[in-house]
């Protein structure tokens, strides 16, 4: 069996803003399925920079394996695929390399194709199996499903449920059940490694979050109880103590030892209670170090006064001339919850940058509700930079609520004052969902909103939907959360 140690683990980025790891021990044996699942901004992507060796850190990481890290960058993306995978694997047989692609349910011409003709979900298959084939690899995969479609991430977890020896960065739930056999996770105070699939530690996860709560319940009251008592009592041996000095109701004077007695043993009992409340204290402290607070987020969706607020007519989209989806015909009602779904490339994001207000070339008519409010979340994030004081400024946002919406989904006070441009992926996303989430409209228009999105903030987003109803159109491959908000699903390219 070999293994990856990580011993005392401890980093920081320059400057001490914040620390990542403090001091943390874990063994993982590398013929693990592994995925990795936290919050965003937790440090996932970190750490598998340092066990690339990108940072310097304290503590050791040791290894009997090479890394190579997800997405892999290609630097000439003009050459055939197969002159790419010589390059990435040049031991491994044409045969080998056909077989791998075929798992991957792609044609063998492909392998003579130019790597810049494929789309981008292609070259993400490409290149896992490619990586599969590097001898004395230890894959470390960060998030491979943002360039897939849901056929697409159905395949590639196929694929990954055949090999063993990778790390798997995803917050998609469905996919992660099925390729992963166990769970590495980093919370709030430890990192934590199980076996099982990602719905077996999810509910093992919050099974205990749930038994913690209780006894953290028990010990508030637990505590309360004996504060009260231990005060009670040793009012009483001070009032003992004091009636040692005076006289009894018939005139005579106490029995200093007898009352002194019986006040040392109420002080005895008032300091047993203290001594319990302490240990009550100290249980109390060991609890709930790493629960996740399902905080609710709201949304405030206006009512427009009419129901239709989106009508598609034969509206078709090109680019230089070229046409890339049939005909289109559908309506938004108010209300509406509308998924639009589709291989990667057939229009969506054109519609719905359509929608929002872009200029986009097509046939057809699109017409909106008069006075029609949009609230937009684009599929990148370029750009992003500055305070988040100054980019909710900047978009008309009420700072306070911004700010209050993004503590919600897992920001800490020192992620407040540091620029967006030093945000994770994840996060930089989470400022353009708390932008929409602040922003009142008729209808909301979500373009791969989820795209590195951490699990507990989908979930969040999912129960706020469901609770305020807005009309929203969005276009998202987390099959989990398109099932659980949809009400009408319009399929892009058939």
């Amino acid at each position: 069996m070999s293994l990856i140690n990580v011993s005392n683990l401890t980093f920081s980025y320059d400057g001490g803003y914040k620390k990542v790891f403090d001091n943390v021990s874990f063994s993982l044996d590398t013929d693990w399925k592994l995925g990795f699942v936290g919050r965003n901004g937790r440090g996932k992507t970190t750490f598998l920079n340092l066990l690339m060796g990108k940072y310097a850190y304290g503590g050791s990481i040791t290894a009997s394996v090479r890394f190579t890290y997800f997405p892999f960058h290609v630097s000439d993306k003009h050459l055939s695929v197969r002159e790419i995978l010589c390059v990435i694997c040049p031991q491994a047989e044409e045969w080998e390399i056909l077989r791998e692609l075929s798992y991957l349910q792609m044609d063998a011409d492909a392998y003579y194709d130019r790597f810049s003709h494929l789309s981008s979900g292609e070259q993400t298959k490409v290149l896992l199996a490619g990586l599969f084939l590097k001898e004395g690899n230890f894959l470390l995969i960060d998030e491979p499903t943002n360039h897939l479609d849901v056929a697409a991430r159905r395949i590639v977890s196929d694929y990954l449920k055949r090999k063993k020896g990778f790390i798997l960065v995803s917050h998609d739930r469905v996919f992660l059940d099925g390729c992963v056999d166990h769970i590495l996770s980093i919370n709030k105070s430890d990192i934590e490694v199980s076996s099982g699939n990602f719905s077996v530690w999810y509910e093992n996860f919050k099974r205990k979050q749930a038994y913690e709560r209780t006894q953290n319940e028990k010990l508030e009251k637990d505590i309360e109880r004996l504060s009260e008592s231990a005060a009670r009592t040793a009012s009483w041996a001070d009032k003992t103590e004091a009636s040692k000095f005076g006289k009894t109701s018939f005139g005579l004077k106490p029995d200093k030892g007898y009352v002194g007695h019986k006040a040392a043993k109420m002080m005895k009992s008032a300091k047993n209670s203290e001594a319990r409340k302490l240990g009550a204290a100290d249980k109390k402290r060991g609890l709930l170090l790493n629960a996740e607070y399902d905080e609710k987020l709201k949304l405030a969706p206006l009512t427009h006064r009419s129901e239709r607020l989106v009508e598609f007519s034969g509206v078709q989209i090109s680019y230089d001339g070229k046409i890339v989806c049939p005909s289109l015909d559908f309506e938004i009602m108010r209300g509406e919850r509308v998924a639009l779904t589709g291989k990667n490339g057939c229009g969506k994001s054109s519609i719905m940058r359509l929608i929002a207000g872009c200029d986009i070339a097509h046939t057809g008519t699109v017409s909106l509700a008069s006075g029609l409010i949009v609230s937009y979340i684009p599929q990148t994030f370029d750009g992003l930079k500055g305070s988040l004081g100054e980019f909710a400024r900047e978009n008309g946002l009420d700072e306070s609520l911004f700010k209050a919406v993004l503590h919600k989904t897992g920001f800490i006070k020192d992620d407040f004052d540091v620029d967006i441009s030093s945000f994770s992926q994840g996060q930089k996303k989470k400022v353009l969902i708390a932008r929409s989430f602040c922003q009142k409209a008729h209808l909301y228009v979500w373009d791969e909103p989820l795209n590195y999105i951490d699990l507990y903030s989908r979930v969040q987003i999912e129960e706020a939907v469901r609770e305020f109803c807005p009309a929203v159109i969005f276009a998202e491959h987390d099959k989990a959360f398109c099932d659980s908000i949809a009400t009408k699903v319009i399929v892009v390219g058939t």
